[in-house]
């Protein structure tokens, strides 16, 4: 029987080095609406901002049905476990079709006979599988939220004054926590002891955004069962675990650090007359520069609060809010050294550090909804590419400002 499967080369032959062979792709999915209730419910909750949970609840439900569904079909397979598993949102017209997809995987050993499901590609799951972690579930946290009008008009009046916007910051870190909250709680229900490769992905949806954390639940067999309490979460791939376990470092949490700050009228003002000559504008280099540090400030806190030797991976983001608001968001895993963290290999095959080519290229739509979170790409790092145009927008409107003040006192 021929065998489809999403699995590359350098993914088959990893996953054969531990013993599993390809199978086919499996595929679940479900088609929502979110309904009149749901959306009147919601607008409501979109006035005074923060969690929607009626949006949250329909996506989480959506997810889960085409996570199960999938499931089911690869269990009339006898399949040994699923790796790669996608999942994405696809809307048709006013409804929305939940999607989760993978390939597929068989266990040479007859004694293996739990099936267990990744986000991990074959090349991470080798890695993984390395280092001493068994994978046991797909897990996923989300939470979909509105900055509010309420808030909206509290940041306009905010943005005249410099500095942090803190009723801002503080939904921000709110809404990134409940996500990462609720993958544990899910890897909870598994009787795992960690969370590993959690990617983090901010979605639009219906109005609002849905902030979204895949990755998959493991147990690390380095810990007792004494430490199963306390829920470990790593955003390092798999091949970086296993780089530190040999090392002898274990992943300890995931720490997020958001801030958002204005550059306040006065400043803008100083920075958009500078901006017609050339040079550095102190202005906004000062205020990115005291943004970025905040946010790492608040990695740096909660990574010393739980006693860790390291924080690694560190990335920062910026983007834009509107209103002259900018949120930069840091992220990284902290981790700490133990004595019986090993891996099985001496060094990585070089096939698990390969990276797959891609062949097919879509560049029909820049603004496609159909995304996958699986393929590594931040939306929340998108509209980064010129901050410049803030400044640019609020130059124009104070310069038309002061040019109806001078008619005005003329007259």
């Amino acid at each position: 029987m021929t065998v489809i499967t999403g699995l590359s080369g350098n993914e088959i032959f990893c996953l054969a080095q531990k013993g599993y062979v390809p199978g086919n792709i499996v595929v679940g999915n479900s088609v929502h609406s979110l309904g009149l209730l749901g959306s009147i419910g919601s607008g409501f909750k979109a006035i005074l901002g923060g969690e929607i949970a009626q949006v949250t609840k329909l996506i989480a439900e959506g997810r889960e049905k085409a996570y199960q569904r999938m499931m089911q079909e690869a269990a009339s397979h006898n399949a040994s476990g699923i790796t790669g598993i996608a999942s994405q949102l696809i809307f048709h017209g006013a409804n929305v079709e939940f999607l989760s997809i993978g390939s597929v995987i068989f266990s040479s050993n007859s004694a293996e006979n739990s099936q267990f499901s990744t986000s991990a590609n074959g090349q991470e799951l080798y890695a993984q599988l390395d280092a001493n972690c068994k994978p046991i579930c797909f897990a996923f946290g989300n939470v979909a939220y509105s900055m509010g009008v309420g808030r909206g008009i509290l940041g306009k009046l905010k943005t005249l004054a410099r500095g942090e916007i803190k009723e801002f910051s503080d939904i921000f870190n709110h809404t990134r926590h409940l996500a990462l909250e609720r993958i544990i709680a899910h890897a909870k229900q598994q009787n795992v002891n960690a969370v590993l490769g959690i990617e983090t992905t901010i979605l639009p949806f219906s109005g609002v955004n849905e902030m979204l954390m895949i990755g998959t639940a493991s147990n690390i067999t380095a810990f007792s069962s004494e430490s199963t309490s306390h829920i470990i979460t790593s955003d390092m791939t798999n091949i970086e675990m296993w780089n530190m376990a040999k090392l002898g470092y274990v992943p300890m949490k995931l720490l997020l650090g958001t801030s958002v700050y204005s550059l306040g009228l006065v400043g803008g003002i100083t920075s958009v007359l500078k901006s017609f000559v050339r040079g550095e504008i102190n202005e906004l280099t000062q205020l990115i520069y005291d943004a970025r540090e905040n946010a790492l400030a608040l990695i740096n806190s909660e990574a010393k609060e739980i006693g860790a030797d390291e924080v690694i991976g560190v990335k920062t983001y910026v983007y834009q809010l509107g209103n002259g608001l900018i949120e930069f968001l840091a992220i990284g895993t902290a981790v700490k050294k133990l004595p019986n963290m090993q891996v099985q290999s001496a060094a990585l095959l070089p096939q698990a550090i390969i990276v797959d080519r891609d062949t097919f290229y879509d560049s029909n739509s820049t603004n496609s909804f159909n995304v996958n979170i699986n393929a590594g790409v931040k939306p929340i790092n998108k509209a980064t590419s010129n901050i410049s145009n803030i400044f640019l927008s609020m130059g124009i409107f104070l310069v038309i400002v002061l040019y109806l003040l001078i008619r005005f006192f003329k007259t």
